[in-house]
């Protein structure tokens, strides 16, 4: 299908377009930062998202794939525009809809012909509902404009596979017409198309995230009760994923969930069930669950040191999850934080997130080009990312590079058995500490 249209150039905006038009459509994607598009335009991403350079570039080559700031010329040909621009998190956890508000309004003084207009960010429940009233109460031109809802269901390191490679698309739609002309742009895909009402649907992304985000923070609950009695949470998590109705998907214990999805969307739906007048007690449960989680590490790090005040830190991981440079609620922001507030030296390395890093940190904190020297002269380690190449680095680099082998993993990266071998003072999530010595240290 031509004259489809993509509002956004972040990772749901961006994808989507770019994928569309892997699939055969032709795409203008929008976007008002002129940067953005200037860098979009010699074919570079300006996400970290692996595979999306060579299918900006090959689309590109093959017109497929257009990107441009001029908004109002690009609406007023579109048949099909979908919305992916961002739906942060308000102070009250409530989400910010200022965004797609902007858009609907360019979109209604824009158009010159039928348009469908569908709805990829998340967005509260009804919302579809309103921005079709809003787009119509704003229409320059005597123009008929539907709205529907396609939630993504993306992760941050695997977006074009999760958008290629979906498990399903979900469309909401309250016309037939509507819902068929979605299934003809869905259907090169050859993914299996589930269609239904337009609150349904946005009903689905929030209850997928939530589930996903309660079965992370249960996980993690489970670990620290493991911790107490004796317990292996890995033996523990290992016996339940054989349980078919359990799996053994986000079974992996850690120092909660970050992203830019699951901490926005739990205190989303929380604040709209209360709004509500219905209390998700569930969801409440796994968001103080998660928040506390966060510090699982300075709490046992805090049993070995009597104060940070001038301890060498060494940090490996910074990005919330491995495979992308985001660091939206990624915890180490906050443990870095404490740790600088509280007078420790932090020397931090990530294979792509420093860049970033240093937007928020640009002068307190050291950054290194490798593990081994980050690890050079440390105190204490903290892993804060799971990245492939920390959990495959010689543990030995522990004991001769730094001054005190204490590590604090909160990815639970090493095997208990090979950090025993290499004589660590070592702390993970859910799993025996490994003790050689228990002294307690004075900086």
């Amino acid at each position: 299908m031509k004259n489809i249209t993509v509002a956004g150039t972040g990772y749901v905006g961006l994808v989507t377009g770019v994928c569309l038009a892997e699939v055969g459509h032709t795409v203008t994607c929008v976007d008002n930062i002129q940067q953005k598009i200037d860098i979009l335009n010699k074919g570079i991403s300006p996400i970290f998202e692996p595979e999306l350079d060579n299918l900006i570039m090959s689309n590109m080559k093959s017109d497929r794939l257009h990107f441009t700031t001029d908004f109002e010329s690009t609406y007023a040909q579109s048949d099909v525009i979908f919305i992916g621009v961002g739906t942060p998190e308000n102070e009250d956890g409530s989400a910010n809809l200022n965004f797609v508000y902007t858009v609907a309004r360019q979109i209604a003084e824009s158009v010159q012909r039928e348009c469908l207009v569908v709805l990829k960010s998340t967005v509260p429940i009804g919302t579809n509902d309103e921005i079709e009233k809003f787009i119509k109460a704003h229409l320059k031109h005597d123009v008929n404009v539907e709205v529907a809802s396609n939630p993504e269901f993306l992760a941050q390191g695997t977006a074009v596979r999760d958008t290629l490679k979906a498990s399903r698309i979900v469309i909401g739609t309250e016309s037939e017409e509507a819902k068929q002309k979605l299934m003809n742009i869905y259907s090169p895909f050859n993914i299996p198309i589930l269609t239904m009402n337009r609150r349904s649907a946005e009903m689905v992304k929030y209850a997928s995230n939530d589930f996903l985000a309660l079965k992370i923070s249960f996980v993690n609950d489970i670990a620290n009760l493991c911790e107490v009695v004796g317990a292996n949470i890995e033996d523990v998590t290992h016996g339940m994923s054989y349980d078919q109705r359990i799996g053994d998907k986000f079974l992996n214990p850690g120092i909660g969930y970050g992203g830019s999805c699951f901490p926005k969307d739990t205190k989303a739906l929380h604040w709209l069930s209360e709004e509500e007048g219905y209390v998700l007690r569930t969801i409440k449960s796994a968001i103080e669950v998660n928040e506390k989680q966060k510090f699982k590490l300075i709490k046992k790090a805090r049993k070995d040191f009597s104060t940070f005040k001038d301890l060498k830190v060494a940090v490996l991981g910074l990005t919330f999850k491995p495979g992308t440079d985001d660091l939206r609620e990624a915890p180490s922001i906050p443990n870095i934080r404490l740790l600088l507030n509280e007078g420790a030296k932090v020397s931090a390395f990530d294979p792509v997130g420093m860049d970033n890093f240093k937007k928020i940190f640009p002068n307190e904190v050291k950054y290194k080009n490798s593990i081994e020297e980050t690890l050079d002269g440390a105190d204490a380690c903290f892993i804060f990312t799971e990245w492939q190449e920390i959990k495959d680095m010689d543990l030995e680099l522990f004991t001769k590079k730094m001054k005190n082998p204490y590590i604090y993993d909160g990815r639970n990266c090493f095997k208990l058995i090979e950090v025993q071998e290499a004589n660590l003072n070592y702390k993970s999530i859910g799993r025996p500490d490994i003790n050689t010595s228990r002294i307690k240290i004075e900086i």
